[in-house]
């Protein structure tokens, strides 16, 4: 049990710093390549995504048994591809459908990024990293 907080904390702690890329991706493509707020949601995706993989490979499940990087690699993208559903799902309801949202579309990725996170943790320990 103290095992699993200990990996959720730093989970949550990959999944902050995971923030700030998926954001920064996120503004870029909005700003500098003109992408709209949905599709620049789209876009930041896979830059967030391999980021945390990577913290969550040597920071939260670093104990865990090692599979070929690649391989792993898939594995998580395939559980953040099932977890894109609620995570950009509640993005996009919320930029459509709230204002502020919409002005700051940083408080979707918050909202997206709470809707999944539970859901990628576990499925991402039993599957991915096998922790």
């Amino acid at each position: 049990m103290k095992k699993s907080f200990v990996q959720f904390f730093r989970f949550s702690v990959i999944g902050v710093l995971g923030f700030f890329a998926d954001v920064f991706f996120l503004y870029f493509a909005i700003y500098a390549l003109d992408f709209g707020r949905i599709s620049a949601s789209f876009f930041s995706f896979p830059f967030a995504v391999t980021f945390t993989w990577l913290g969550n490979r040597y920071f939260t499940f670093r104990d865990a048994e090692r599979t070929p990087l690649f391989s792993q690699w898939r594995q998580f993208v395939m559980v953040c591809a099932i977890g894109i559903v609620f995570n950009r799902g509640a993005y996009a309801i919320s930029v459509e459908s709230i204002p502020l949202v919409y002005d700051y579309p940083f408080i979707g990725v918050i909202i997206g990024t709470l809707a999944a996170m539970l859901f990628n943790f576990f499925v991402s320990k039993k599957f991915v990293f096998k922790a």
